[in-house]
């Protein structure tokens, strides 16, 4: 006659407890998907091992008429082994690749909207140098802003402020510093594109009646006083236009009308003088046409604001 002795009263491991210990740790197993995919990987490179060692072992154990042609065969045995495992991984890390691109993609955006101010300024100084839209000494304007630029970098350009207005040609004794972005949202006005001479321009407003005088005085002006340089403007400026390309305007003064008002004349001179010196030209020319302009003998203040 047998017993039936029971497990746990002798202090033995009871068999379901087993089982279930088994089961719970093997539900952890799958639902741990870091640990499943690492066994799962595991496994993988192993088999490709395996194979690969047969599938070498078989090629060197047969007869090929060339080693070339054996030669051939193991390298593509080898990539396809190669192409196999990286599927493979692909496969079984899908999830993980999943989450880990749009972790990247969300942390590229934040990069992004951070750095995108540093970004638009070194996009201004690639255009700025790519283009030479302008260097060290030149007068730009731009949003606004009007100088000779004094110092340039990755991110800012700084300019020496020339005002006030866009008709003075003073400094205000303010340094401006511009972010390089701006050359990418805004027009940049290059006044020294020409270098070493510009062709500088500025008028004056005269009653009707005294456009002739007025015309022959400020002619006789800016030939007097433009005429030292006009040699070597006309020489610089046909030189820069046959390096670039360009139909250059003549460099010799020019003084044109423009009426925009019944009462009043406007003498628009245009004259080449040496990039840095626009202002002191400008007004040499003025003293000397309204010394001109008096000798003519008109004293009824014809000159109008």
């Amino acid at each position: 006659m047998f017993l039936h002795e029971d497990p746990e009263a002798s202090g033995g491991v009871p068999v379901n407890g087993v089982a279930d210990s088994l089961r719970a740790s093997l539900a952890l197993v799958a639902e741990g998907g870091l640990v499943a995919n690492v066994i799962w990987t595991g496994l993988l490179v192993l088999v490709l091992l395996v194979a690969h060692r047969v599938a070498k072992t078989a090629i060197h154990s047969r007869t090929w008429g060339t080693a070339e042609v054996r030669k051939r065969w193991m390298v593509m045995t080898r990539n396809t082994a190669i192409l196999i495992l990286l599927l493979g991984l692909v496969i079984i890390w899908a999830q993980q690749l999943q989450t880990l691109a749009l972790s990247l993609v969300a942390i590229s955006l934040a990069l992004v909207i951070s750095v995108k101010e540093l970004l638009l300024c070194v996009g201004g100084e690639i255009l700025r140098s790519s283009t030479r839209l302008f260097t060290v000494g030149s007068r730009i304007q731009v949003n606004g802003v009007r100088g000779d630029v004094i110092d340039l970098n990755l991110l800012t350009t700084t300019v020496m402020e020339v005002g006030p207005g866009q008709a003075a040609h003073q400094y205000t004794g303010r340094a401006v510093l511009l972010p390089n972005s701006l050359f990418l949202s805004h027009p940049v006005y290059n006044e020294t594109f020409t270098r070493r001479y510009v062709l500088h321009q500025f008028s004056v407003a005269v009653r009707p009646e005294a456009w002739a005088v007025a015309t022959r005085a400020m002619e006789e002006a800016t030939g007097e006083v433009s005429g030292p340089y006009l040699k070597g403007a006309r020489r610089h400026i046909e030189a820069l236009g046959e390096r670039e390309g360009l139909d250059t305007p003549s460099a010799g003064p020019e003084v044109s009308l423009g009426m925009t008002e019944p009462d009043r004349v406007r003498l628009i001179v245009r004259v080449a003088v040496p990039s840095r010196e626009k202002n002191k030209m400008e007004q040499a020319i003025l003293r000397r046409f309204f010394q001109l302009f008096e000798e003519t003998g008109y004293l009824r203040a014809p000159l109008l604001p």
